[in-house]
Formats: structure tokens, C-alpha cells, sequence
């Protein structure tokens, strides 16, 4: 298991485009990948999940992988997050 803590830089927050490029960005790889707020985990290879997780600005979220390709993954997701989705 490998894991990173991000803070939700972009103003938006997490949104249908931002959750759509994570999906996109996940299911490159064989890992299971999750996105954790407080106490709750969803699985980041799922748009609804995403979404539903409610992540604002300045939201503190866990990335969490396990898997073959578990520290790729992290970091592929982890620079989403730094990118602030290219929105800014």
C-alpha cells in the first residue's frame, strides 16, 4: 500500500470535470485506487464516487493504491490534484 495527503488547491473543488480526469488518469493503471475525507473511501476509478464525496477547496484528501503499479499511480493522481486540473 502506498499513500499521499494532498490539499485541494484548485477554487472549484472537486467538480464533474476534475472527477472525470481522475477517472480518466486511474484506470490507466492496475492498482486499486481510493480517495479518502475524514472517515470516508471511495474508490477513485469511479465518477460518482468522486462526486460524491463532496471535496472542496482546501480539503485534505488521502490517495491511497494498492497494487503493482500502487506508487506510479499516487503520484499520476497526486499531480491532478498539484495541477489544480488545469483550471487555473
Amino acid at each position: 500500500m502506498f499513500e499521499k495527503t494532498i490539499t485541494i488547491q484548485n477554487r472549484a473543488g472537486i467538480h464533474a470535470r476534475p472527477a472525470a480526469m481522475l477517472v480518466q488518469t486511474t484506470k490507466n493503471f492496475s492498482s486499486s485506487i481510493y480517495l479518502e475525507k475524514d472517515k470516508d473511501r471511495i474508490n477513485a476509478k469511479s465518477i460518482m464516487g468522486i462526486i460524491t464525496l463532496g471535496a472542496g477547496y482546501g480539503v485534505e484528501l488521502r490517495i491511497i493504491a494498492e497494487g503493482p503499479d500502487e506508487e506510479e499511480a499516487v503520484e499520476a493522481v497526486a499531480k491532478l490534484f498539484a495541477s489544480k486540473f488545469e483550471e487555473e
